[in-house]
């Protein structure tokens, strides 16, 4: 198996020394966050709150209220707007400023309120209500090479793999669980199944398997980049073994891969040495006998 890690490596530092390739998502979403009640979209201000993510938010209660929930440890976001109440106007002293007819002035006084929403990806039972008619893969298929893959890891493995329409793909350690964005939202069969062995490749690192991940790989730190560069190369591979390998996919991942080394000062080196952690989880969700557990 390491040969073809070779060649595949290999393929990937020529493209990358060929300059800077542009990595795309490869799915899409709803365009920015709204209102999963009445589908307007959240200023630019709640935008950022909640982190410039894509789809519909709801509250708790309106979760209930369509016979949904919350999942269990989902965190809740904030988002605030202003409300204007009537009020009668007065002056310095605190006294009623009256019209001729002797009638209170009133005024309107902007009253700050805020409300805890959840992304819809974060609720059970509930569907998105204002998702575009025609998504870019609606036409696209599974493939039943790279599905008997994922379903004999998963099997093995016991990970849970959660497949929904939703702006995000990630793997959960504390839940030992895989999230995808549905086929669908693709451009690619390809690039789907890219995403998904990805994240596969992330949960061959939890600490009951190959002992890969710690707890402090947080976001942009040389741990997590590392991390990235593994779960790439295992997809990079695992996608070439199903037969599903395009030439944008293979780019994509390129990109995704020189989006990382960045993060790691460019050192081409450390691909290498990547791939050789990569080759031990794919290893292991191909179940052949080279994966051995990290001391």
């Amino acid at each position: 198996m390491m040969d073809l890690f070779q060649i595949i490596t290999d393929r990937i530092v020529d493209e990358l020394e060929r300059g800077t390739i542009p990595w795309q998502k490869p799915w899409s979403g709803a365009q920015g966050a709204i209102s999963h009640t009445t589908g307007r979209r959240y200023s630019l201000l709640n935008q950022m709150l909640l982190g410039c993510r894509s789809g519909e938010f709801i509250t708790f209660k309106e979760a209930q209220r369509e016979g949904g929930h919350i999942r269990k440890g989902e965190k809740a976001s904030m988002i605030v707007f202003w409300k204007f109440l009537e009020s009668a106007k007065k002056d310095d002293q605190g006294t009623l400023i009256c019209d001729a007819d002797g009638k209170p002035v009133m005024e309107q006084v902007p009253f700050l309120r805020y409300y805890n929403v959840f992304h819809i990806d974060q609720c059970e039972g509930i569907r998105p209500r204002f998702a575009e008619e025609t998504t870019p893969g609606a036409h696209l298929s599974p493939d039943e090479a790279a599905e008997s893959i994922v379903r004999d890891y998963i099997h093995r493995s016991g990970v849970r793999l959660t497949i929904r329409y939703s702006d995000r793909a990630f793997y959960s350690p504390a839940a030992d669980c895989v999230t995808v964005p549905e086929l669908a939202q693709y451009t690619s069969t390809a690039e789907y199944y890219s995403t998904l062995f990805h994240e596969l490749t992330h949960s061959t690192g939890h600490s009951s398997r190959l002992n890969r991940i710690g707890g402090s790989e947080g976001f942009g730190s040389e741990a997590y980049s590392r991390e990235e560069l593994v779960a790439e190369l295992g997809a990079a591979y695992l996608v070439q073994h199903a037969g599903l390998e395009t030439t944008e996919s293979f780019r994509n991942s390129a990109g995704y891969i020189q989006s990382w080394l960045k993060a790691l000062r460019d050192d081409k080196r450390l691909i290498v040495s990547a791939a050789g952690r990569a080759d031990k989880a794919v290893a292991m969700i191909l179940n052949t006998n080279d994966a051995v557990k990290e001391a």
